[in-house]
């Protein structure tokens, strides 16, 4: 992707975007919502009777919040609460890695992410590995499985499996998890008070005050353009029929952009929203994003939630108020029959209708379950008949008739960008 030149205009919050795109992970697990909060509360929790020093704990905190990032299947994600441990759970943790490695602010925390689903008794031999980083690693390790045991042991009924968990945990020492660690987390755990904290709003507010002046607050263009392609890939990475979707929509969304004469400070932006506009699409099951058939009015009631949630996500981030527009009304209408919001042409800015434009013409030139992606020109003519009938701005779809070649190729990147994409497994 020919990325926007960084512009001084871009500045946001990163702790704040890291928390508010965490979010978007929270929607994989469909009705098992905040489990990186809760696996941040309890690692924090331990660390600080552990006594780690601030540097310690800020990397603890945003790599247990980013520890799943390399799970985007609501099947895979389902496995990993389920189950204690699989053959397969290693495999998130490859693709968690690669995708922070490839964002500079947040490249330190990739080997943590690497090692996080390793048994100590394997992660402690390993040669060469910073001490540190291993037992941040393992911490994160000990507080998520301590999570999906509580959601196994309520999935039986039972509202309160603090002692069980407790229990299973400790016959875990020293093979699944480092003996200092699980000794820090038992002391930490022994009241109620240290469960009750996991609930909803308790946890919310946990993470929401959670704050440190080691990860650095502005964020430039570049910064936020790694993180929103880490989270575009996320999202894509969900189902081979959206393989690349977001990075295309990017593409061709600041490809028309520049086109339109906009200033860079501006396609910067537009390039933001495109990566991100489909981040509510991680909370729709993969069976209906995979279906073969056309969808019941139950699965498109859940599948039209998307932008809505796109919308909710980036709108908590300051300084992407308006990405935030942008990128929840993608699948608006000019004649105001869209959804979420109902907009028509008096509430619809350039910038989210060409978006809206680049999002129907990439969706169209993309294989998906249903049929094969289509030929530049039968692209074009739906789009043409969606002008006719007022959905689309028709000046936006001339710019795109007008180099309808250039468009395409925009629509569909190369494939490699050193990037992890595929089946998870």
């Amino acid at each position: 992707m020919n990325h926007a030149k960084a512009s001084p205009g871009i500045r946001v919050d990163l702790g704040e975007a890291i928390r508010r795109l965490t979010e978007a992970l929270n929607l994989v697990g469909i009705d098992e919502h905040q489990h990186g909060e809760r696996v941040a509360f309890m690692a924090v929790e331990t660390a600080r009777m552990l006594a780690w020093d601030d540097t310690r704990l800020t990397n603890l905190f945003h790599a247990s919040l980013l520890h799943d990032c390399g799970v985007s299947s609501s099947r895979v994600h389902t496995k990993l609460v389920s189950e204690l441990d699989w053959s397969g759970s290693e495999r998130h943790c490859h693709i968690g890695e690669a995708y922070l490695l490839a964002c500079r602010p947040l490249a330190h925390l990739a080997p943590i992410i690497r090692w996080h689903h390793t048994h100590w008794d394997v992660l402690n031999s390993q040669d060469g590995l910073d001490p540190d980083m291993v037992l941040t690693s393992n911490l994160i390790y000990l507080a998520d499985r301590a999570d999906a045991l509580l959601a196994q042991y309520r999935a039986q009924g039972d509202e309160a499996p603090y002692s069980r968990i407790r229990e299973r945990l400790l016959e875990l020492s020293g093979t699944f998890f480092a003996p200092e660690l699980l000794g820090a987390f038992m002391h930490c755990s022994r009241g109620e008070a240290f469960w009750l904290a996991l609930e909803p709003l308790d946890v919310a507010e946990y993470v929401a005050r959670f704050d440190s002046h080691l990860l650095a607050k502005a964020a430039d263009a570049r910064d936020l353009l790694d993180l929103a392609k880490i989270f575009a890939h996320i999202v894509d990475a969900k189902s081979p029929y959206t393989y690349q979707h977001s990075r295309g929509v990017a593409c061709l969304s600041t490809y028309l952009a520049r086109i339109d004469g906009m200033p860079e400070e501006r396609v910067a932006l537009i390039e933001v929203a495109g990566l991100l506009h489909d981040l509510g699409k991680l909370g729709v099951p993969d069976e209906i994003l995979e279906s073969p058939e056309p969808l019941s009015k139950e699965s498109m009631a859940i599948m039209h939630r998307h932008s809505y949630h796109s919308y909710r996500i980036l709108q908590g981030i300051r300084g992407l108020e308006e990405v935030a527009s942008w990128a929840g009304s993608h699948h608006e209408t000019l004649l105001g029959d869209g959804y979420p919001f109902q907009y028509d042409s008096t509430r619809l800015p350039r910038e989210a209708r060409i978006i809206a434009v680049a999002d129907v013409f990439q969706a169209l030139a993309q294989d998906r379950p249903y049929r094969k992606g289509l030929p530049m020109e039968e692209v074009l003519a739906v789009l043409l008949k969606m002008r006719d009938s007022g959905r689309l701005d028709a000046g936006i779809v001339a710019m795109v008739e007008a180099d309808l070649d250039g468009c395409y190729r925009a629509a569909l990147p190369a494939a490699s960008d050193g990037l992890p994409w595929g089946d998870q497994g």
